[in-house]
């Protein structure tokens, strides 16, 4: 089998609701697409979300990325040998990781379609389903309760609140929440590195009360002594997630024993076959993971989605990137039920453009 064919394209979508997190307010997105087609008719499709502070990426350089580098690179190869296209991929795409992502997912997608398997089968088929949190912003304290009290009323059973702006505002929400919620009802922070050591515990004990299952990145990225303060000094689990890069950031976090958790993002670290490894040092270390996502349409959910459901170590998802997107072109590549995610079943990734 021979690949014959690349092609990318943008599209832009809205968000129904803006949100606000630590450092930025999203109002809308623009996913890159992109289309592998090899010969015997199979094609896969696979999504990049770039994000200029995270990713260093525009929708632009990826583009740029797909019909400069990658289509050079892997046409005429065979793409049921992913790991050696994307070995081939990787220094060429060292400041794209969403790039390499979305290329990663259109490779494992083909190569499902191939076996006739859904991807999440192919890579282990640990489990057939998987819970995720719904995300809050930043809001005032009475919207955010209304937001949380409309979340569980879909069936949501976690919710994450978004902070690291205004530490007593956010103590303020989360106890308002927990008292809105009840106590059946898990609950996560993410302060998107807004905190400082001090901030961070000082949150941690006026929040005891509430119970919350973890927090996430309470300290800038680039100082990881910090998170590692601050995972030493509270009983609760710190997890990574802008610290978490790639997997040599991965090896360090668990080298130093820096947190209790990781949160990995496919966009992040360069697709499903990088999140592999990643998760196979964490799991080596000890620490957990959650599967997280950007500003992604349903199509790049399903490949989180499928890595979460193929291993026993990626306990946690926050898969909720496409819940807000209006005019997703790849809405119900994945299915909700009750807060619980389920792939389509369908070979490969589950889904294929029209």
């Amino acid at each position: 089998m021979k690949i014959s064919r690349v092609e990318a394209w943008s599209v832009s979508m809205r968000l129904k609701q803006p949100y606000t997190i630590a450092y930025e307010t999203v109002e809308k997105t623009t996913n890159v697409f992109l289309r592998i087609e090899a010969d015997k008719g199979f094609i896969g499709y696979g999504c990049a979300a770039p994000d200029e502070v995270i990713t260093g990426e525009s929708p632009q350089s990826v583009l740029d990325a797909m019909n400069n580098v990658v289509r050079e690179a892997i046409t005429g190869s065979d793409p049921l040998r992913p790991a050696m296209l994307l070995e081939r991929l990787a220094p060429l795409l060292t400041s794209q990781s969403s790039a390499l992502a979305a290329v990663d997912m259109a490779l494992h997608d083909i190569l499902g379609k191939a076996s006739g398997l859904p991807l999440w089968r192919l890579l282990g088929g640990f489990r057939d389903r998987i819970k995720t949190s719904y995300t809050i912003g930043i809001l005032p304290d009475v919207e955010t309760v209304e937001a949380a009290k409309r979340s569980v009323g879909l069936g949501f059973k976690c919710l994450k609140l978004k902070g690291g702006i205004d530490v007593e505002s956010d103590i303020s929400r989360v106890l308002k929440v927990r008292e809105a919620v009840g106590k059946d009802i898990e609950l996560r922070f993410d302060a998107n590195q807004g905190f400082s050591v001090d901030q961070a515990l000082m949150f941690f004990e006026k929040t005891r009360s509430a119970h919350l299952e973890l927090i996430e990145q309470p300290t800038p990225k680039g100082q990881p002594d910090m998170l590692g303060r601050v995972t030493g000094s509270v009983q609760i689990p710190i997890m990574a997630d802008e610290s978490l890069m790639t997997l040599r950031d991965a090896f360090r976090l668990a080298r130093r024993d820096l947190v209790d958790m990781v949160n990995v993002k496919l966009m992040k670290v360069g697709g499903i076959d990088i999140a592999l490894q990643v998760n196979s040092v964490a799991r080596s270390a000890g620490l957990e993971v959650m599967v997280g996502c950007m500003d992604e349409a349903a199509l790049s959910i399903a490949a989180g989605l499928h890595f979460a459901l193929a291993r026993p170590n990626v306990a946690y998802a926050d898969l909720d990137g496409h819940f807000d997107l209006l005019d997703d072109p790849t809405d119900g590549a994945v299915i909700l039920r009750n807060g619980t995610l389920f792939p389509t079943d369908k070979p490969g990734l589950g889904f294929d453009f029209p």
